[in-house]
């Protein structure tokens, strides 16, 4: 049984970003829509191809697709989070709060971030070992999270700047983060989100854990028999995508140092789920690739672009998004039935 969960799991993971992997239907699909879909906006628009917009696109898919990279590791484990919103919020508004405190950088970063992890683990742990699905797990932290970020500010807007307290050379630092260039060019956002696709990229493919994730995804049952521990791989992979959502949280408030709890990420567990099932990942689990995630991702992003290039009411823009969601969902049953 070890050989035969080995075999199956390994494999895919190993030629994750190989050749063979990019001619399989579903990357391939999802990138000749890609290419197909990029065609259409440089004929019907002026300004797409231009690179201030190609630029634009890659910072203002940056912090979906940060997630979406913890979304992949949860969906191909099996389950769904749809409480990333909330974290979202809760952890980007925490940290700016305690830079307003007048906390140093780098320790208000961290408890945010822990902050994240903290409610992926709460959702990995009520799904495991609390037995609940994780649909329904997560969806009751979705409001509780949401909730506790109404209390955190009472309500009311978190500005992060001098004149409610943060220091000086702290806000020049963290305005960077979001706001800042590398090379006076490339967004640092997109730095980030290249960072961390890449860093996940090798995580999936080459290392045990990535592995482990495949295997529970692919086969809770036959894992177990096979010395895996399937709770702690499901909880790592909600824990992973609670540190991506406040991480991504922190960059938004960076880049626009102003939120509110009742408004920030609200929605945003829609988009993120939406860019890692186009990108191919299976709700049934066992599939999933980062590079899918990634063109995913650029799909929902060129959308909503190309549609803001054109005209087109921001009403229409969350029909689209919906169209797709559904269309993605029925392929993805679809391929399933056909395999089968």
């Amino acid at each position: 049984m070890a050989d035969t969960v080995g075999t199956g799991a390994r494999a895919p993971a190993m030629d994750r970003f190989s050749m063979s992997r990019l001619l399989r239907a579903r990357e391939t699909g999802v990138f000749v829509a890609l290419v197909a879909l990029c065609l259409f906006l440089a004929f019907a628009t002026d300004g797409f191809l231009t690179s201030v917009n190609l630029l634009n696109i890659g910072r203002q898919i940056s912090l979906l697709g940060i997630m979406a990279v913890g979304m992949t590791f949860v969906l191909i484990s099996g389950e769904v989070d749809l409480s990333v919103g909330s974290t979202y919020a809760f952890s980007g508004l925490a940290a700016g709060m305690l830079i307003i405190a007048g906390w140093p950088l780098a320790p208000a970063l961290i408890v945010g971030l822990l902050t994240g992890m903290a409610i992926g683990l709460i959702n990995g742990v009520l799904s495991t070992y609390g037995r609940l699905p994780s649909l329904i797990a997560t969806l009751g932290m979705l409001s509780m999270v949401r909730g506790a970020a109404l209390i955190l500010t009472n309500g009311q807007p978190v500005t992060v700047n001098v004149r409610n307290g943060a220091d000086a050379g702290v806000l020049e630092t963290f305005a960077f983060m979001g706001q800042g260039y590398l090379f006076g060019v490339i967004p640092m956002q997109l730095v980030f989100f290249i960072i961390v696709a890449a860093l996940a990229w090798v995580v999936l493919s080459y290392t045990n854990f990535g592995f482990k994730v495949f295997a529970v995804g692919g086969s809770a049952k036959a894992a177990r028999v096979s010395g895996i521990s399937v709770n702690t791989v499901k909880i790592c992979a909600f824990v992973l995508m609670g540190l991506l959502a406040a991480f991504a949280g922190i960059l938004s408030l960076a880049f626009l140092p102003s939120g509110q709890a009742g408004r920030t990420g609200l929605g945003l567990e829609l988009d993120v789920i939406a860019a890692t099932i186009v990108g191919g990942a299976s709700l049934s689990g066992g599939e999933g690739t980062i590079l899918g995630t990634i063109l995913g991702v650029l799909i929902i992003g060129v959308m909503r672009n190309g549609l803001v290039l054109m005209g087109v009411s921001p009403f229409v823009q969350e029909l689209m998004i919906g169209l797709v969601i559904i269309i993605a969902v029925g392929i993805d049953k679809w391929t399933m039935r056909r395999r089968a």
